[in-house]
Formats: structure tokens, sequence, C-alpha cells
């Protein structure tokens, strides 16, 4: 996660995600935004749906408004901004910068299963998604991934999980299904799910305890979200 990306239409999508998972199912939510430094892309641009209140505001009013008056007047965009507002009730945060060589990545992961400790789930931001192999963990640009040696550690300690995964040049038929079956391999004995958007797909994996959890989940989105997040189970 960068700066400039917060309060684009991906982050309204996924904070609205992260609403109707914490109300459906009363979850303690470790957000670790896996931040990185801004750079001079264009990426999150996206913010014109906020002059369509008529279409957009429909589906969450009150994260609506709070991001229409986080991003008025040229304001800066910085994602500690969500932290003090209460949109996500309950919620932990994790905001240390995700290092780039391995021995620091280390060091940070190890701070994250700390913090984690007292929360059901913990959700992951990286910029891009899950690893690729072009990009080992400790070479430049890896910074944007999570790792699945992350993933399992995790998993293990008793969190669901909530992963950020970009779309990549694959048809969405086939990344969605291979991601999924990717995050169930990495969290055995898990319920695994994809939430699609129009840009990015959110990976999920409940813990058995919490499967329970999951027709609330499902009822609240499909209330709320209807028609821009599409469950694929």
């Amino acid at each position: 996660m960068k700066d400039q990306y917060f309060g684009d239409i991906n982050d309204y999508r996924k904070y609205g995600l992260l609403r109707a998972v914490i109300g459906a199912a009363g979850f303690r939510v470790l957000v670790a935004w896996m931040l990185t430094p801004d750079d001079e892309s264009t990426d999150g641009k996206f913010i014109s749906y906020l002059e369509h209140p008529d279409r957009w505001s429909r589906h969450d009013p009150e994260l609506f408004r709070c991001m229409k008056s986080l991003l008025s007047g040229g304001r800066k965009r910085r994602v500690a901004r969500m932290e003090g507002l209460g949109l996500l009730p309950d919620a932990g945060y994790y905001a240390a910068r995700v290092p780039e060589t391995a021995r620091e990545r280390d060091r940070w992961f190890g701070a994250l299963m700390k913090r984690a400790r007292d929360h059901d789930m913990v959700f992951l931001d990286p910029d891009n998604g899950l690893e690729v192999r072009s990009k080992p963990c400790g070479r430049k640009g890896s910074s944007k991934y999570l790792y699945w040696r992350e993933v399992r550690p995790l998993w293990a300690s008793g969190k669901s999980l909530l992963i950020f995964q970009h779309f990549t040049r694959e048809t969405r038929m086939q990344f969605i299904p291979k991601m999924r079956d990717a995050l169930r391999c990495a969290a055995p004995g898990s319920f695994a799910v994809a939430f699609s958007t129009a840009r990015v797909v959110f990976l999920m994996a409940l813990q058995p305890g919490h499967r329970r959890k999951w027709d609330a989940i499902l009822g609240r989105i499909a209330e709320s979200w209807e028609g821009q997040i599409r469950p694929v189970d």
C-alpha cells in the first residue's frame, strides 16, 4: 500500500469489504498496511467516483462521506488518516514500512506476528499481491509483495486472513481459482474464497472455527455491495 493510493476506488471497495466482514462476523481485525514509499506513477488516480454520490454512496454512505471529506480540498493523501476514524470497529493497525532486504523483512514480519496475537483476522495489503518468481524476497521491489512463507505462519497461529491481490495478465477465470487454491494449500483446513472486483481480487481464508460466520458475511456483502464485490467460492 502507498499513501498515493489512499481513497481511490479500489480503496473504497477495500474498506467496504472490511466493514462488511467486521460488521457481519464481529472479528477483531489487524490491518497490516504493508506500506511502501510513494512513487511518480499515476496509480491511485481513480477518485472520480467521489463526484457521483448518487451512484456510489449507497454502498456504504458513512464510508463514502468520510472518503470524500478526507480527499477534499487537495488534502495530502495518507493511509494513517483512516486509523482514528472508527470506520473499522475495534481494528488494530500495523503501519511499519516494508523493508527490501530479506533480513530486515524477517524482523518486520516478526513484529507483525506479535502485533497479530490479540486479533481474529489479519488483513494484508501489499502493493501488488502475493509473490511472483521474478521477485524473490530480498530483491529490489520485493516490498510490494506478500510471501507464502509469511502466510503460512500467520495461518498456523490461528488467524483468518484477507489478502489484497492485483489481477495479472492471466484471464480472470484462470487466475482467481488458481490463487484461491494456492491459498487453500498454504492454509490447510481453511474455508478459502475470493472476492472479485473490477480491478483487484481479495483472497480470504477462514479458520475452521470462523467458518460459521460465512453466511452472515456473504449476506452483508450481497446487501451492500452487489455488482461491486462478487464472492467466488
